[in-house]
């Protein structure tokens, strides 16, 4: 028991320490995780839109810095209904917001560009 009392004596601040400097420089661990890294990728891309997503777009009066910078950018990607091993292209269905999901949007990822196929509303 005294053993284990010193190890979490050294253990607990040494955690602490670690967050506050990799916290500090701004890195962070979320990076990694598979929706971060698709997200990541996909603004990496040349973006462009079916003439399907174009309708959609000016419908509901959505401009492509809104599906950019906040559909892509803060959705949730929904491997269940992606297809994420596609070849050449994977595809990918994602929701925003993550709760109550107002937009459904699906896309393909290529190697030079990122095609949005269609975009719903859901409420």
């Amino acid at each position: 028991m005294k053993k284990l009392k010193f190890y979490a004596i050294g253990f607990v601040p040494g955690l602490i320490l670690v967050f506050f400097i990799l916290n500090k420089k701004g890195a962070s661990c979320s990076g990694y995780l598979p929706n971060s890294r698709v997200i990541a990728e996909s603004l990496s891309k040349e973006f462009k839109y079916s003439e399907e997503a174009k309708t959609a777009m000016s419908t509901y009066k959505i401009d492509e810095k809104f599906v950019k910078d906040s559909i892509i950018t803060n959705g949730k990607v929904d491997f269940d209904k992606s297809h994420a091993q596609k070849k050449p292209c994977p595809e990918y269905l994602i929701t925003y917001p993550e709760k109550n999901p107002s937009y459904e949007i699906t896309f393909e990822k290529c190697e030079e560009t990122l095609t949005v196929n269609s975009l719903k509303k859901l409420k």
